[in-house]
């Protein structure tokens, strides 16, 4: 007996045995503003398993670095900043706190500003290479989700399983315009869409770790869906995936 009396061949609510069960490492990919972050958080949460926004050490450097006036494009400057950036649990325990030199700057890499630089900093082979053994790190003891364009390309190649949520940038800008309370026709909406064909673009021709769905990846079209109906997909997929160990 374990678990507060439960035998290993209990089923859980979802009527897998627990000694069939495995904890996963699960890649989940997709374009700027798809829905990895608060997707992943929530399936992770609805799984167990802890969840890890690797765009938010992208998103922390890239921060870090405009404060500090360094050229974006330069590896020399900006490699430098790689180690005062941080992920921290949340009270939920999924990494989704950026700790610069120790304190809370989370709010701060949601900024407009980094939104427009990310992609840069992110086409640097350097930052790329550097940041890519402390993501698989995190990784390495299982039960874990994360989120990012080149998980399962590159980062996890090896994942149990690898998803890819995709949305066309016209829904994606949606989404955006209506989480900042801003008119569909204003000028700020235009920007965001264009900002985001803009990155998209950047991310599928990058030359080191273009976006692009692994070959062996489940994709998953979000256009249309609601937000609890794209994570019940992501939550089915995966426990697919644990049934078949």
């Amino acid at each position: 007996m374990n678990d507060g009396g439960m035998s290993d061949d209990d089923p859980t609510r979802d009527g897998v045995p627990r000694r069939r069960r495995r904890r996963l490492v699960v890649a989940l990919d997709g374009p700027a503003s798809s829905g990895k972050s608060s997707v992943g958080a929530a399936a992770a949460r609805d799984l167990g398993y802890r969840f890890c926004d690797t765009g938010l050490l992208y998103r922390a450097l890239t921060d870090l670095a405009l404060r500090r006036g360094v050229d974006l494009s330069d590896p020399a400057g900006l490699l430098p900043l790689v180690d005062e950036v941080q992920l921290a649990p949340d009270s939920g325990g999924r990494l989704s706190r950026v700790l610069i030199d120790g304190v809370d700057m989370t709010a701060d890499v949601r900024r407009p500003e980094v939104d427009r630089a990310v992609s840069e900093v992110s086409r640097v082979p350097e930052v790329r290479a550097a940041l890519l053994a402390r993501q698989r790190a995190l990784a390495a003891s299982g039960g874990i989700l994360m989120a990012g364009r080149d998980i399962g390309t590159v980062v996890l190649p090896g994942a149990d399983i690898k998803i890819f949520l995709d949305a066309s940038a016209e829904e994606r800008a949606r989404r955006r315009t209506e989480e900042r309370g801003l008119a569909a026709d204003s000028a700020e909406a235009v920007a965001i869409l264009d900002d985001l064909h803009r990155r998209d673009e950047l991310d599928r021709n990058r030359p080191v770790a273009p976006l692009r769905a692994a070959d062996d990846a489940v994709v998953i079209s979000t256009d249309g869906n609601t937000f609890e109906q794209t994570v019940a997909a992501v939550v089915a997929a995966i426990r697919r995936a644990e049934r078949a160990g």
